[in-house]
C-alpha cells in the first residue's frame, strides 16, 4: 500500500500547526494555496528543532551511563583509566593540541617541549579524573568523614574571611577541582551564591543544577543577573566567582600568565560598589583521587586597600597575578585547554611570541638542566 499520500498530509499538518506558532504564514490543512517556499521553511524549522531535541536527549542518555558506570566503581579505579584515556587524548588524538601547546608556550616559554608535554598529559587525566570526583563527591565526602579528605593550611583566616559581617565576594578560578570547593564550604555552615554559565542542553542544565543544589550551592545565572548578585550582597551574602573566564572585547585589559587577558569588569565592580572584600581561594588535589587542599591565597578588604587596588583594572590586575602565582605551582591542574586569550588580536599576539622567541634565542631565559 502506498503511504505517501499520508506522509504528505502528515507534513502538512505539522507544517500548518508550526506555521501558527511561528507566524510564518498561514497553511491550509488541506494542502490548498499552500507557499511552497513557507512549507519547506517550516517543514526545515520543524525538522531542525526535533533533531537538536533528539541530540539532546541522546546527550543526556550517554552523560547518565557515564555517571552511572563513574559511581558504580572505585575512585581509584576511575583514576587508572583516566590516566590511559589521558594519554590517548594528549598524545594520540591531540584534543585542542594547537590551543594546549600554544597556551603553554606562552605561559612557560622555559620549559622544554617533553616538558610541556607532559603538562599536558597529566591536564587530561586532571580533567577526566576531575568529572569522576564530581560523580562521587556526594557520597564520599559529607560532614562525618570531610577531615579524611579535605586539608585546610589556613582554616582559621578562611573561616573569618567567609564568615565576616557584610558581603564578601569569593573568586576562583578553572583550577583544581573547583565543583568541590561550594561543597567544602558547607562544613563551616557557608552557603555561597554561585554565578554559572546555563547549559545549551535543558537536561543537562537541569542534572548539573540539581546535583549543585544537593551540594548546598545556590545559582545564579551568568547572564541577566546583575540584580540579582546586587540582591545578594546587599542581604551580607557571598558572591562566588570564575574570575579567568573571558569577557571579550567589552573587558578589561589585564596581564594574565605573561599574557594580555580580556576580564569581566562585574567582579571588581561588585567589591568596589559594595565595599565587599575579595577573597581568593583554591581546592588543588594533592596525592590521590578526591584528596584536597583548600588554601585562602589572598584577599583584600575595602578598610585596608591600598591606593593601587582602588580602581576595576587595579583590582581585576590583584585577583589575576594571585591565581596566575597558583597555576604555576601547579600547572597541570589548569584548564589549558581553554582558549582563555582567544579576542587578544593577531598583531599582539604575534608582538608577544616574538618578544618570548627574541628572548629564549639570546639565552635571556634559560632551560632548566635535563
Amino acid at each position: 500500500m502506498n503511504q505517501t499520500p499520508d506522509l504528505v498530509g502528515f507534513a502538512q499538518h505539522a507544517a500548518a500547526r508550526q506555521s501558527r506558532k511561528t507566524g510564518l504564514g498561514t497553511f491550509h490543512e488541506d494542502g490548498e494555496n499552500a507557499n511552497p517556499q513557507k512549507l519547506s521553511l517550516v517543514l526545515g524549522h520543524w525538522s531542525f528543532s526535533m533533531l537538536l531535541h533528539l541530540r539532546h536527549l541522546l546527550e543526556y542518555f550517554a552523560v547518565r551511563v557515564a555517571l552511572s558506570l563513574i559511581q558504580a566503581v572505585r575512585i581509584e579505579t576511575c583514576d587508572v583509566v583516566c590516566r590511559w584515556l589521558a594519554f590517548l587524548a594528549a598524545d594520540v588524538f591531540k584534543i585542542r593540541g594547537t590551543v594546549v601547546e600554544q597556551n603553554l608556550q606562552f605561559a612557560f616559554p622555559e620549559k622544554s617541549q617533553a616538558e610541556r608535554t607532559e603538562i599536558s598529559r597529566r591536564m587530561w587525566r586532571h580533567l577526566l579524573l576531575l568529572v569522576c570526583e564530581i560523580a562521587q563527591l556526594g557520597r564520599k565526602i559529607h560532614e562525618t568523614n570531610w577531615r579524611k579528605y579535605l586539608h585546610f593550611p589556613n582554616k582559621r583566616q578562611l573561616i573569618l574571611a567567609l564568615s565576616r559581617v557584610g558581603p564578601k565576594v569569593c573568586v576562583t578560578g578553572h583550577f583544581g577541582n573547583f565543583e568541590a570547593l561550594g561543597h567544602a564550604c558547607n562544613f563551616f555552615g557557608v552557603r555561597t551564591y554561585t554565578v554559572v554559565r546555563t547549559l545549551d542542553n535543558p537536561y543537562l542544565e537541569r542534572l548539573m543544577a540539581r546535583f549543585r543544589r544537593m551540594m548546598g550551592q545556590r545559582l545564579l545565572p551568568k547572564n541577566d543577573s546583575a540584580g540579582q548578585a546586587d540582591e545578594v550582597l546587599e542581604t551580607g551574602g557571598i558572591l562566588a566567582l570564575l574570575g579567568d573566564q573571558n569577557a571579550g572585547k567589552k573587558g578589561c585589559m589585564v596581564d594574565f600568565l605573561g599574557r594580555p587577558a580580556s576580564c569581566h569588569k562585574a567582579i571588581a565592580l561588585f567589591a568596589l560598589l559594595n565595599r565587599a572584600p575579595i577573597t581568593v581561594t583554591t581546592c588543588m588535589r594533592t596525592d590521590g583521587p578526591l584528596r584536597f587542599v583548600i588554601k585562602l591565597d589572598a584577599d583584600v578588604t575595602p578598610e585596608k586597600n591600598p591606593d593601587q587596588y582602588a580602581g576595576v583594572n587595579e583590582l581585576t590586575q590583584w585577583y589575576n597575578d594571585v591565581l596566575a602565582g597558583r597555576i604555576r605551582q601547579q600547572p597541570e591542574q589548569y584548564w589549558w585547554l581553554h582558549n582563555r586569550w582567544r579576542e587578544v588580536s593577531g598583531k599582539k599576539q604575534r608582538k608577544k611570541r616574538s618578544q618570548v622567541q627574541a628572548a629564549i634565542e639570546s639565552s635571556h631565559i634559560e632551560r632548566p638542566a635535563a
